[in-house]
């Protein structure tokens, strides 16, 4: 076993995961490079579970699991076109830092994404999204480590099965791969500028800047972010709990008539439906802010749930039921946890 990485038995998994849940491992390790991975697994006999920053799933029990904390690092320009280049970054990188290091190469697609909790490795399992992109818009390729053989696989676009908050890793590939590497399509120049999602436009308008560049953008997501989303560091949270759901029209149309100022996105590529923002519906059944022992619906965003300290993973997920069950009651629509829950 290579001295740089060593798996240990009954590890807390607090320091591992956002939403502050003290849990513990049967067996940890952190691993670096695809050799490590590969020597964690040799003489493993329990299910293994891969985490990357743990900001996207909630402990409702101790794992009895070979628990692998994805530090596989690095990233590279692979390929250069006139207008675009391929970057491939290890799975382990930090999300919002590969975007960051994106802007200052001058590299745009990502900076919608900014803030977005969690690493790259994790991107392409919740096909991360925020502000009208999300990471298939820019996606190529990854290379993921399937933990039952040790072999190494590539995945394409396609066969990754993208859809809102989906992928094949959260469906029939689910806990069979850790994903090592993701190479995205960035542009060199001639960026396109998204802004009609959210408050990006008049956040750059209220600072004067009438032609934003990648970098304003970036800088206003995480101003907008910052300013409803709390720092897991303070209080434990998972960002958004919740999908935003998509609906049929007449259901839509239905809710419309007893609350007409319900906001609502069109879906270009689905017509028939429309997205709602499940932060509303929860707001109106008057969970936001709303304490529930060590728990509770943060204050200034109903999407997320939080742990005011010493919350166990089964008190948030009674939680996120009770809310769940409320807005169905309610609106007729059912949410659907965006998170993880083990």
């Amino acid at each position: 076993m290579t001295p740089t990485m060593t798996v240990r038995e009954n590890v807390s998994l607090l320091p591992y995961n956002t939403f502050g849940i003290a849990v513990e491992a049967a067996c940890f390790a952190e691993v670096a490079s695809v050799d490590e991975l590969r020597t964690a697994l040799r003489s493993n006999k329990l299910p293994v579970l891969v985490l990357g920053s743990g900001s996207n799933i909630l402990f409702s029990k101790d794992a009895d699991a070979l628990v692998l904390k994805n530090s596989i690092r690095g990233i590279e320009v692979v390929r250069r076109f006139s207008r675009k280049v391929w970057v491939k970054a290890g799975g382990g990188e930090v999300w919002h830092d590969f975007v960051l290091w994106a802007i200052g190469q001058g590299l745009g697609g990502v900076e919608n994404l900014s803030l977005i909790p969690g690493t790259v490795g994790a991107a392409p399992v919740q096909n991360i999204g925020a502000y009208g992109v999300e990471l298939k818009d820019v996606f190529v390729k990854l290379e993921a480590l399937d933990l039952e053989t040790g072999a190494i696989r590539h995945f394409s676009k396609a066969e990754c099965r993208f859809g809102y908050r989906d992928s094949i890793f959260k469906r029939e590939a689910k806990g069979r791969y850790c994903i090592t590497s993701v190479t995205l399509s960035l542009t060199q120049k001639d960026h396109r500028i998204h802004l009609t999602y959210g408050d990006i436009k008049k956040t750059l308008e209220a600072e004067g800047i009438e032609k934003p560049g990648i970098a304003d953008i970036s800088r206003a997501v995480i101003r907008i972010r910052s300013s409803k989303l709390p720092d897991p560091a303070v209080i434990g949270n998972c960002g958004s709990f919740f999908k935003n759901p998509e609906v049929k029209r007449e259901i839509m149309e239905r809710i419309r008539e007893r609350y007409p100022q319900l906001p609502f996105y069109e879906l270009p590529n689905r017509p028939t439906h429309v997205k709602v923002p499940a932060g509303w519906l929860i707001e109106q059944c008057g969970w936001k802010g709303k304490r529930v022992g060590n728990t509770g619906c943060y204050e200034k965003q109903a999407l997320v749930l939080v742990n005011y300290g010493g919350a166990t993973g089964e008190e948030v997920k009674k939680l996120a039921y009770a809310i769940i069950d409320s807005v169905e009651q309610a609106l007729g629509i059912r949410l659907e946890p965006e998170v993880n829950i083990l």
